[in-house]
Formats: structure tokens, C-alpha cells, sequence
């Protein structure tokens, strides 16, 4: 049995665990800016991995 993919998971796992936490104990205010913020993370990071697949091709 390897280590790596096992700690993997329990890392995926958790990060899953505390964003579930974090918007559940979280006011409607903050919701939206969580909703707004993960957003603009999720589109920057489309944008590094398009550069960088760009780059590489």
C-alpha cells in the first residue's frame, strides 16, 4: 500500500471537511463574499493553468 495517494485524500477530505464548516457557521453576508471570492479564485486559477498550457504547447 502506498502513502502518497492515502494522504492525498485525507488532505482533499479535509480541505472539503473545512469549507463545509466554514459556510455552514457562516452569516448570509458572509456567504456571498465566500461565493464571490471563491469565483474570482476559481477564474484566476483557469487563467494560470490556460498560460501555462500555452506555454507548454
Amino acid at each position: 500500500m502506498e502513502i502518497k495517494p492515502l494522504m492525498k485524500g485525507a488532505a482533499a477530505g479535509a480541505a472539503v471537511g473545512t469549507v463545509c464548516y466554514v459556510i455552514s457557521k457562516s452569516s448570509e453576508r458572509q456567504k456571498k463574499s465566500l461565493k464571490r471570492n471563491t469565483g474570482k479564485a476559481i477564474k484566476a486559477f483557469g487563467s494560470v493553468v490556460e498560460g501555462f498550457s500555452d506555454m507548454m504547447g
